[in-house]
């Protein structure tokens, strides 16, 4: 991942960038305070331009002509020389600075132009101050330099008030937390001292301090801020909480599981973070468009400079004064700020809608998606199995031993079927031995004989025969069949039901809508999926599926010409997410920090799919329409600073020049706000 920071354009020279990555917690220093201590920086510089400007404007001969009144006096030249010095050199450092930077770099853009702006104005004034035939541009200095630093603190505002979801997200964690003591004592502790294990008192309207478990009380608790979920969600003994959600009703005991950089809350910071960090794709064109706009305006600004001297016999002055606004007028300044805005502003739309974005490059594809696949259990199912029959091959076992022999071995699985199967199951064995046999199921050893549960595939492999009608029939109902095998005969067959979620159909539904063909994937048996891919109408299945070949077919989805996303848990779906043009892990609960995929989605909402689409397509829109907003504006009005209409007496001064430049910089970053999801 490329961590260049997506405001690359705000390195004012001295402020560059000084990332701490070391802490996620709530303290989260780096990135806040920098952008605090420049729009503070900006600030100061400017009040105390402002204040130089007046006197500097009084005393200009230029402008008491315009006044029609005549303040000189003795000495005012220097005078008026002295402030204008410590306004280029104490206003004008941030773009002094940023200019030598910019040219050490070889990447001259709107720095070097601001730099060379008032550079000109000062060493020409000042040289006229010394006996130089020509007039005083003091005046146009300070003002240049005034409103450049209004617009750089407005800019950094801007920048602040749009990449506010890591504060947001720090802000959501109490700063104490009462902690029960062995005695059964209560005493108010700064969160910073917790340790993993310790016994928290949450009581109702508190902030929970930090993710554990609930060993005492049940409370409805409200975690909409960090998973989007509006719906309090009841919590109970054994249940899992994340810090930063509300208690709302009773009063909660929780033993503290996760603190620090392994919570909830800083991994989803952390994501957020990397999101703002990772590089966008428009970014570029945007760079692009920036330093080819800066040869522009130093090419246009020598053509203008040397047609007024060379063909038209205007005074060195005057084309001074049009090289200067047309340098400050083509200053890439809004499009420098043009797709960072946009690109916090949707990082923040998407953290508060419950998915984050880890790749920024991946999020600009989703626009373009022709095909959206789902793994099925788990995202386009609720993942929970429960158990709707037991078929038996052989009367030595009833079917309560049946169930009670593949429990046994399930004991040691993670598998949803194998939560399903022990929920049913009353009691069970300590199995003796346990191995998993890939993608086929498990095998092992239970009160003393040898157990596999198995998968219809590994049935057929090993040619063992059973009932195939009844089997078929329990199927095509949506159900997922797995058998038993015991001392290695068939003894019966388990049949669990899996709930297709509500949300599914909608999602489907939705992509169609938008064009976009929807696909399942599943190491389900082709009747399970084919039943499940009817009920929600999708247009494509793969099934009975290995986990190490679910790459391959997304890999033959691509091979179409197709731009793909893959969406799945993020564990056996690694290869295929990491294939996919678009990843996208779901469901990801309280263990946000999946690393394979691109977006991480918090609930297990395939609705939230079609909203990252939706988000996907309108951030484009709202990047292109600030890149028009910015070049578009720059590229039309550098006639205008040059001159072309000086014969009907129009003329832009480069301190005109400067509000307009301003202008274009407030409305691209209005606009970024307005940015929604459709």
């Amino acid at each position: 991942m490329n961590h260049s920071k997506h405001n690359d354009h705000t390195n004012h020279g001295d402020h560059s960038h000084h990332e701490d990555h070391s802490g996620h917690d709530h303290e989260h220093h780096s990135h806040h305070d920098h952008h605090k201590m420049m729009v503070e920086d900006f600030k100061f510089r400017f009040w105390w331009v402002l204040a130089l400007t007046i006197p500097v404007m009084a005393l200009s001969p230029m402008i008491q002509q315009f006044l029609n009144v005549d303040w000189r006096f003795t000495g005012d030249t220097w005078i008026l020389a002295g402030l204008s010095t410590i306004v280029f050199f104490f206003g004008g450092w941030p773009f002094l600075t940023g200019l030598k930077d910019e040219l050490k770099k070889k990447q001259p853009g709107m720095m070097t132009l601001i730099g060379l702006a008032i550079s000109i104005a000062y060493f020409y004034s000042t040289a006229v101050v010394f006996g130089f035939e020509g007039d005083l541009l003091y005046w146009e200095l300070s003002t240049l330099v005034a409103i450049m630093l209004v617009g750089h603190w407005i800019e950094m505002r801007s920048v602040m008030s749009a990449s506010s979801a890591l504060e947001e997200l720090a802000a959501l964690l109490p700063g104490e937390a009462h902690r029960v003591n062995e005695d059964g004592s209560v005493e108010d502790v700064p969160v910073e001292e917790l340790i993993k294990g310790d016994r928290l008192l949450v009581k109702p309207g508190e902030k929970i301090p930090a993710d554990g478990k609930v060993v005492k009380g049940s409370s409805s608790v409200n975690e909409a801020m960090l998973t989007g979920e509006s719906k309090p969600v009841n919590k109970s003994t054994g249940d899992e909480v994340i810090g930063g959600a509300v208690n709302e009703k009773g009063s909660l005991t929780i033993e503290i599981s996760r603190i620090g950089e392994d919570s909830f809350l800083s991994q989803v910071m952390q994501l957020v973070e990397e999101a703002q960090q990772s590089k966008s794709r428009t970014q570029n064109l945007a760079n692009r468009a920036a330093f080819w706009l800066t040869i522009l305006a130093i090419t246009a600004g020598l053509i203008t400079f040397f047609a007024w001297i060379y063909f038209t016999g205007q005074s060195f002055d005057f084309a001074m004064n049009r090289t200067v606004a047309v340098m400050v007028i083509t200053c890439p300044h809004a499009l420098g700020l043009a797709i960072p805005l946009v690109v916090s502003r949707s990082t923040s739309i998407a953290a508060s809608n419950g998915f984050l974005i880890r790749d920024r490059a991946a999020f600009e594809q989703a626009r373009n998606l022709d095909a959206v696949i789902f793994d099925k259990t788990g995202t386009l199912t609720k993942g929970t199995f429960t158990v709707t029959d037991i078929l038996n091959f052989n009367e030595q076992f009833s079917d309560e031993e049946l169930l009670k022999y593949a429990a046994s071995l399930e004991s040691n699985s993670e598998h949803p079927l194998a939560k399903g199967i022990l929920e049913k199951a009353e009691e069970t064995w300590e199995p003796e031995e346990f191995e998993s046999i890939t993608g086929k199921g498990i095998e092992g050893v239970v009160n003393g004989k040898s157990v596999k549960v198995v998968s219809p595939g590994y049935v057929k492999e090993q040619k063992l025969d059973y009932p195939e009608d009844e089997i078929e029939k329990t199927s095509s109902q949506g159900k997922t069949v797995v058998f038993v095998v015991i001392d290695n005969e068939l003894a019966g067959a388990i049949a669990l039901g899996d709930e297709i979620r509500e949300s599914s159909k909608h999602a489907i539904q939705a992509l169609h809508d938008m064009g976009i063909e929807s696909i399942m994937l599943t190491g389900d048996n082709r009747q399970t999926a084919e039943y499940v891919a009817k009920e929600l109408n999708i247009d494509q299945v793969f099934a009975e599926v290995l986990p190490d070949e679910k790459a391959a077919k997304v890999k033959e989805v691509q091979s179409q010409g197709k731009k793909v996303a893959m969406t799945g848990d993020g564990v056996n779906d690694a290869p295929a997410l990491a294939q996919a043009d678009v990843g996208i892990a779901i469901g990801a609960g309280s263990d946000v920090a999946v690393e394979t995929g691109d977006i991480v989605l918090v609930k297990d909402n395939p609705q939230d799919v079609t909203s990252l689409v939706r988000l996907s397509r309108s951030t484009y829109k709202k990047m292109v329409q600030n890149l028009w907003w910015a070049s578009g504006y720059n590229i039309g009005a550098i006639p205008l600073a040059a001159g072309a209409l000086y014969a009907w007496g129009i003329i832009l001064s480069p301190a005109l020049g400067a509000v307009l430049m301003s202008l274009s910089t407030i409305i691209v970053a209005i606009n970024a706000r307005f940015l929604k999801m459709d």
